[in-house]
């Protein structure tokens, strides 16, 4: 074996990695490994930086599918350097503030309705009075960006109609 390849199971060690995640990165497209005669993986040493690559981009709330798109910008699957690193870093920006928008929208309405349209809670019939929030689609209205105020315009359109 090369001094540049490792194991899966070194790269598991190293990497902080169960080595059965490892296999499902490389099923994902995310990491590649060649194979000996035996059919063992070996991995390149690189792919530790690509691992912790992937690792931080999941623990900021990157989907694997975003995480894919990014390396595939990469050339030939390469490992990402410190620049990558930044412009990748840069374009998931807005992506980041839209979550944390979300969070702090759910935070701050926790306790109160959320436009569901249950009509379950009594507090209910401020915020969401004869179910009005449903009419701008399914889900937890107020959370996905519509206002009460925008919903009860709404209304007042519809009961013009």
């Amino acid at each position: 074996m090369s001094d540049k390849m490792i194991t899966i199971g070194e790269l598991a060690k190293r990497s902080g990695v169960a080595a059965s995640a490892l296999r499902f990165y490389e099923d994902a497209g995310l990491l590649h490994s060649t194979r000996t005669t035996g059919r063992q993986r070996q991995f390149s040493r690189d792919v530790l930086r690509r691992v912790g690559f992937i690792r931080v981009a999941q623990s900021i709330g990157l989907r694997l599918e975003e995480i894919r798109a990014a390396l595939s910008t990469l050339p030939e699957n390469r490992t990402p350097t410190k620049q990558d690193w930044e412009r990748l870093s840069r374009s998931w920006r807005p992506l980041l503030q839209q979550r944390i928008d979300a969070l702090t929208a759910l935070r701050d309405q926790l306790s109160s309705c959320i436009g569901c349209g249950c009509l379950s809670l009594q507090k209910c019939a401020l915020y969401n009075p004869e179910d009005i929030a449903q009419t701008r689609g399914n889900g937890p209205r107020y959370l996905l960006g519509n206002s009460a105020e925008e919903l009860m315009a709404g209304r007042s359109l519809n009961e013009s109609d």
